[in-house]
C-alpha cells in the first residue's frame, strides 16, 4: 500500500513538474517575443490579444492558448530611484561637503556624478517632476498640498492627464513599489474614505510603504501599507528608526519578488524622510559629529568650496559667493548661540550619515541580485537645496517655528542634550543652510537662484557606464528622468493611460551622457517657480527675481513689478556670484520675456506670495465643509488632522458615552497631535483628564475633582473661546453625566496645524500629547461613541 501512495506522488510530481518547465518555456517565448511582438506600448494597458486557439464541442477538437503575459522589452534593466530630502549641493562628502558619505561615495566611484541637476527647490512639487516627467506645474503641484488653492497648476491633484513612471512601468511589465515618503496625496485625500486615486497604488505603484505627508517623526511614524495605517512593530526604546523600517521592507521586496520571478525587471523608488526635519539622529550617530562643527558655518562653507575645488566638483575658477546680510557671522554669535546651533549641526550631520548608512544596506542588497549590473540607478542628493525652515535660532520643535513662534534661547539650551531624541523635533538654523548650500547662494524654496534649486545627483548601471567616477556638467532637470528611464528600457511614453490622453512629457532624456562626457546638451532651456521666486535658464543665461523668505510665512510683498531681477551666464559663472543686470540690459529683457513665455506655456499663472493666508484657506474635505457635528466610534484611529474636526480659533464640546468595566479602566478617549502641539481627552487613576500641549511651550491640564462612576457614563469636555482673532485662549470645563467636575484656563490655543501627527478614538497613535502616558494608552473601557459640536 506504501509502495502505491508513493508510486502514485511520484506520477503527480512528475506531471506538476512538466507543466511547470512547459511554462516556464512558454514564458521564455513571450520573453524573447517581447521586443518583436508588434504590441503598442504607446496605449495603456496593452490591449490583451485575442484567442489564438481553437473552441470546439470538446477538449478533443479544441486547441487551448493561454493570453501572453505583457512583459518589458529584452534587456530592460531594473531601476532604482533614491531620493534624499533637504539636503544641499555642499553638504555630502561625495560632493565636497563635511558630512561623510560613503555609501554614496562608493556608488559614485563606480558611476557618474551630476554638477548641473536641478530640482523645483521644494519637496512635493519635485517629486510630481520626478514621478511625471512634466513640469511641476503641469503635475498640478505648483507648491505644497498644506498650501493649496483652486487653480488647476495648485490644487496638487496630480492629473490622470500626467502619468507617473510606476503606472507607465507597471503598464508595460514591471514590478513597483515605493518606500518612504510621499508628499503627493492631498491632505484631504488622505483618510479611510479616500478617494485613493493619488495615493502611490492608485498613481501605479503596486506595493507602497511610508507616510503620506511632507514628514514625519522617524522613531513615531504615521505610517501606511498600500492604503491601511499600520504602526511600528518596536518603540524607539527598543531601538525603532524608520529609516531602518524603510530599508528593511524595500531589500525584502526586492529580494522576494526576484526570488519569485528572477527575469522580471522591477521599479523601485526609495524616498527616505532625511534629512529632512525633525532631524532625528540615533543617539551613536549624532556622537561621531561632537565638536566638527565648533568652528562655525563660515569656516565650513569655505572649507567645502575648497574641497569641490579640489576634487573638481565645481569649475576651475568657481568664486565662492558672499555670505548674505540675513546670516549673522559666526564670531559675531554668542557663546550659549554657537553651543547651541553647533548641536543641531551635529545632529543633522549625525542624520544625514546614518541615511547613507542604511541606504548602503540597500545598495548592498542590489549588488547581490543575479541582475545587478543590469540595475540602473539614480540616486538624487536632495529634493531642494538645504533648508532654512528652523529660522534664525533654530529649534526643538519644528512644527513651533514653522507657525512663527520663537523659543527663546535658553529654553532650548535646557534640552541640549536631548536634541534628536523623540521628545524633540529638531531643526538647524539658517546659517547652517546657507554654509550647506555652498558654493551658491539661497536655500530651499528659493528657486531663483541655484542654492534653492541645485542638487547632486549619482547614477550607477554597470552594464552600460564604462566611464567609472566620472563626471557629467550637462544642464539637467529632474524632469529629465522619466524620460530618461524609458529610453534606457526601450519603452516609449504613452499617448494615452487608462483611456485619459497624456500631456507630452516636458523632460528630455539624458541616457547621451552616459557614454559621451561631451555629448551635446539636452536641455537648453528651463523655467523655475516655487512661491514667487522665480528664475528662467537659456542656453548659459540665467535671469532670476528673488521674492519671498522661506522663514516668514507672514511676509508677502505683494508686488512683482518691485522685484529685482539679476543676470548670470553661468557658463563662466558656476555659481552665479556676479550680477551682469547693469551690463546687459538687453539680455535681461529679452530672458524675463521668455520667462512669461514659458510660465503662460507651462500654467505658472497666477502667481501667489501668500504664505499663512494659503496655509489657513479652506480647503475640500471628506465631508461638507460646513458639518458641524461629527460622531466617531471606537477604531477611528490615523485620521490626517486635515480631515478631522477642526477644533480650532472657534468655541467646541467633546461628548463622549463610555463604559468602565473596573476602576482600574483607563485610556484615550480622543486626541490630536502629538509631541510637538495636540490635545487628548482621557481616563487616567479614575479622573476624566484633558491635556492641552501648546508646542510643548504652554501645557494646560483640567483634572475631574470626582472619579468617573463604574458602568456607562457620559462625559464631556467644552471649550468656551475668547475670540479676537486666531489663536487666542479660553475656559476649559469638564462634565460627568452632566455634572460639573472641572474647569480651567488655557491662554493660548495653536492656529493653523498640530503638526505632522494624527487624529484618533481610543487611542494616542504616534508620539504622545502628554508623557503622563504612554502611548498608544489604549482605552481599555468601552467607547460607545463620541461626539464633537462646532460653534
Amino acid at each position: 500500500m506504501k509502495t502505491l501512495i508513493s508510486r502514485n506522488l511520484l506520477l503527480i510530481f512528475a506531471a506538476v513538474f512538466l507543466f511547470s518547465c512547459n511554462q516556464s518555456k512558454q514564458n521564455d517565448v513571450v520573453t524573447e517575443k517581447s521586443e518583436s511582438d508588434g504590441l503598442d506600448r504607446t496605449s495603456l494597458p496593452i490591449p490583451e490579444p485575442p484567442f489564438g486557439g481553437k473552441i470546439g464541442e470538446t477538449y478533443k477538437d479544441s486547441k487551448e492558448e493561454w493570453p501572453k503575459l505583457v512583459t518589458p522589452p529584452q534587456g530592460a534593466p531594473n531601476i532604482v530611484i533614491i531620493l534624499l530630502d533637504d539636503v544641499g549641493f555642499g553638504q555630502v562628502s561625495t560632493f565636497g561637503g563635511p558630512v561623510p558619505t560613503p555609501e554614496l561615495d562608493k556608488l559614485a566611484a563606480n558611476g557618474l556624478k551630476y554638477n548641473r541637476f536641478h530640482t523645483t527647490a521644494i519637496c512635493g512639487p519635485s517629486r510630481a517632476a520626478l514621478l511625471t516627467g512634466r513640469n511641476h506645474h503641469n503635475a498640478g503641484s505648483g507648491f505644497l498640498a498644506e498650501w493649496a488653492t483652486g487653480y488647476p497648476s495648485y490644487n496638487c491633484m496630480i492629473p490622470k492627464t500626467t502619468s507617473t513612471s510606476g503606472r507607465i512601468l507597471k503598464g508595460n511589465g514591471y514590478n513597483t513599489s515605493w518606500f518612504g515618503k510621499n508628499h503627493n496625496t492631498p491632505d484631504w485625500e488622505s483618510s479611510v474614505v479616500g478617494p485613493f486615486d493619488r495615493w502611490p497604488t492608485g498613481l501605479g505603484f503596486d506595493y507602497f510603504y511610508g507616510f503620506i505627508s511632507g514628514e514625519t517623526h522617524q522613531y513615531y511614524p504615521v505610517l501606511f501599507e498600500n492604503t491601511k495605517a499600520v504602526e511600528p512593530d518596536k518603540t524607539p526604546e527598543q531601538g525603532y528608526h524608520f529609516m531602518t523600517d524603510m530599508t528593511d521592507r524595500a531589500i525584502n521586496w526586492m529580494e522576494y519578488s526576484k526570488s519569485v520571478a528572477p527575469q522580471k525587471p522591477f521599479m523601485m523608488y526609495f524616498a527616505p524622510g532625511a534629512a529632512h526635519a525633525p532631524h532625528h539622529a540615533p543617539k551613536e550617530w549624532r556622537e561621531k559629529f561632537k565638536g566638527k562643527f565648533d568652528k562655525g558655518w563660515d569656516v565650513v562653507r569655505q572649507e567645502t568650496y575648497e574641497r569641490q575645488l579640489k576634487m573638481g566638483i565645481i569649475p576651475p575658477g568657481t568664486k565662492l559667493t558672499e555670505r548674505p546680510d540675513w546670516v549673522t557671522p559666526w564670531d559675531k554669535l554668542s557663546a550659549d548661540q554657537k553651543k547651541l546651533f553647533a548641536r543641531l549641526m551635529e545632529n543633522y550631520a549625525g542624520y544625514l550619515s546614518f541615511a547613507d548608512h542604511e541606504t548602503g544596506r540597500l545598495l548592498e542588497a542590489i549588488s547581490k541580485l543575479p541582475d545587478a549590473d543590469n540595475t540602473l540607478i539614480f540616486y538624487i542628493v536632495g529634493d531642494n537645496g538645504a533648508s532654512s525652515e528652523g529660522g534664525m535660532e533654530g529649534t526643538i520643535n519644528e512644527v513651533k517655528a514653522l507657525s512663527g513662534i520663537a523659543t527663546p534661547l535658553a529654553d532650548n539650551l535646557k534640552h541640549l542634550d536631548e536634541i534628536g531624541n523623540p521628545n524633540t523635533e529638531p531643526h538647524y538654523p539658517v546659517g547652517w543652510a546657507w554654509a550647506g548650500n555652498a558654493p551658491f547662494q539661497w536655500v530651499k524654496q528659493v528657486a531663483s537662484h541655484f542654492g534653492g534649486s541645485r542638487n547632486p545627483m549619482v547614477v550607477s548601471w554597470p552594464k552600460v557606464i564604462k566611464d567609472k567616477g566620472g563626471m557629467r556638467s550637462q544642464f539637467v532637470h529632474l524632469i529629465d528622468v522619466l524620460p530618461t528611464i524609458l529610453d534606457a528600457s526601450h519603452l516609449p511614453a504613452p499617448k494615452s493611460v487608462d483611456g485619459v490622453e497624456q500631456k507630452p512629457m516636458d523632460g528630455v532624456s539624458f541616457l547621451s551622457t552616459f557614454a559621451d562626457k561631451n555629448a551635446k546638451p539636452v536641455r537648453t532651456r528651463q523655467y523655475f517657480e516655487i512661491f514667487s521666486n522665480r528664475a528662467i535658464y537659456d542656453n548659459g543665461w540665467v535671469a532670476a527675481a528673488q521674492h519671498t523668505f522661506p522663514w516668514r510665512q507672514d511676509f508677502a510683498p505683494g508686488n512683482w513689478d518691485n522685484d529685482k531681477w539679476e543676470l548670470y551666464n553661468i557658463d563662466e559663472d558656476y555659481s552665479e556670484s556676479t550680477d551682469l543686470a547693469k551690463k546687459y540690459p538687453e539680455k535681461l529683457e529679452e530672458l524675463k520675456a521668455i520667462f512669461k513665455e514659458e510660465a503662460k506655456k507651462n500654467n505658472v499663472y497666477p502667481l501667489d506670495d501668500r504664505g499663512t493666508g494659503r496655509l489657513i484657506s479652506p480647503k475640500p474635505t471628506p465631508s461638507d465643509p460646513k458639518r458641524k457635528h461629527f460622531t466617531f466610534y471606537a477604531g477611528a484611529t490615523r485620521l490626517a488632522e486635515t480631515a478631522s474636526p477642526n477644533t480650532k480659533n472657534k468655541s467646541h464640546s467633546i461628548t463622549a458615552v463610555i463604559e468602565l468595566p473596573t476602576k482600574a479602566s483607563n485610556g484615550i478617549i480622543v486626541a490630536s497631535g502629538g509631541s510637538s502641539a495636540g490635545f487628548a481627552l482621557y481616563v487616567q487613576n479614575g479622573k476624566l483628564v484633558y491635556h492641552y500641549n501648546y508646542f510643548d511651550d504652554s501645557r494646560y491640564v483640567i483634572t475631574s475633582k470626582e472619579a468617573i462612576p463604574l458602568g456607562k457614563s457620559t462625559v464631556r469636555f467644552d471649550f468656551a473661546y475668547d475670540g479676537g482673532g486666531t489663536g487666542k485662549g479660553g475656559t476649559g470645563k469638564l462634565y460627568i453625566n452632566n455634572k460639573l467636575v472641572g474647569e480651567g484656563r488655557i491662554d493660548k490655543t495653536v492656529a493653523a496645524r498640530f503638526g505632522i501627527d494624527t487624529f484618533g478614538i481610543g487611542e494616542d497613535s504616534g508620539s504622545p500629547v502628554t508623557t503622563s502616558y504612554q502611548v498608544p494608552f489604549k482605552f481599555t473601557g468601552k467607547i460607545d461613541k463620541v461626539d464633537i459640536d462646532l460653534r
